[in-house]
């Protein structure tokens, strides 16, 4: 059996075991030692990947920024900046069809801004948009489904973990991948809110409108997100100007956020550690599949070498 048949036959080896209820990461890790004994044909290469590949990934100082952009939504969510995202986009398109549906998107992709998760982000604004979208009446299609795909801005407006992985594991550039990400990101919120527009027009009743706002309060709500705007033009533009590495740019925005958190008085001693907890829960999640990412492109570069020497 050739390498690419090994490939080609581990992805529905991988697909049967999560169907069995194995762990989705313990499934991926037998795969791949499987895979590396199968293709290496000796289990030296993959125990010598276990023994000293752990502690590689999770030791790297590039890494420390996955940390500091989850901790950055936390407060942020601590803060209210989440809350804030959302009534602002609510009274600037909440008497429109499906405006309100639209209006989450919109927090979704502001909240992206200042997260770089997408999981965070849709919990976040789920739990914000949610039952004001239910109180206008939306039906529970449109609501989840409009969560959900704004919840996915949240890997592609930058800062974005998963493109902080990718710049990692393919050694780019993280700045140009930011800016790289900004235009599709904007895009895609603007797809999704079209999409929510003609869904709510060629289904009638499937959600309500609020009234529409004056002027001078839709500014005034619009200014008290200021913060977020900060944030966002201090960390992905210290990035890009080169001020700053990513790393302390994480650092900056994580303080930032947190400072806002302390002033609006949603942070204390008992939600710090909650934040801090959650962080930790969603990195070492995220670092270890960053970790068997690592893991195969070394097989495939252990893989290249011996075909060559053969």
């Amino acid at each position: 059996m050739s390498r690419l048949e090994i490939g080609l036959w581990s992805f529905p080896v991988l697909l049967v075991l999560i169907f069995l209820r194995i762990p989705i990461g313990l499934a991926m890790l037998l795969v791949g030692i499987a895979g590396s004994i199968v293709v290496n044909g000796t289990t030296l290469v993959a125990f010598a990947q276990l023994k000293h590949m752990t502690y590689g990934t999770f030791s790297s100082y590039a890494l420390s920024i996955i940390p500091l952009f989850l901790l950055m939504g936390q407060f942020a969510t601590l803060g209210g900046m989440s809350t804030a995202l959302f009534k602002a986009a609510e009274v600037w398109l909440g008497h429109r069809r499906g405006g309100v549906a639209m209006a989450a998107v919109g927090a979704c992709a502001g909240f992206g801004a200042i997260c770089g998760s997408s999981l965070a982000t849709a919990a976040t604004m789920g739990q914000v948009a949610l039952p004001e979208l239910r109180r206008y009446g939306y039906s529970g299609a449109l609501a989840t489904g409009a969560l959900a795909a704004g919840g996915t801005l949240g890997i592609l407006i930058p800062p974005s973990v998963i493109l902080v992985i990718y710049a990692i594991l393919t050694e780019q550039n993280i700045a140009k991948l930011f800016v790289a990400a900004l235009v599709p990101g904007v895009l895609a919120a603007l797809g999704y809110m079209a999409a929510i527009s003609c869904y709510a027009r060629f289904v009638p009743g499937s959600g309500g409108v609020t009234a529409r706002m004056p002027y001078g309060l839709r500014f005034r709500v619009l200014a008290s997100i200021w913060p977020v705007l900060v944030i966002f033009l201090v960390v992905v533009g210290g990035i890009y100007t080169g001020i700053f590495t990513p790393t302390e740019a994480a650092a900056i925005g994580a303080a930032g956020t947190g400072l806002v958190a302390l002033l609006n008085r949603g942070l204390d001693r008992q939600t710090l550690v909650a934040a801090i907890l959650a962080t930790a829960s969603s990195t070492a999640m995220i670092s270890s599949g960053t970790a068997r990412n690592d893991c195969s492109f070394s097989n495939m570069r252990i893989s290249a070498r011996s075909m060559k020497l053969g």
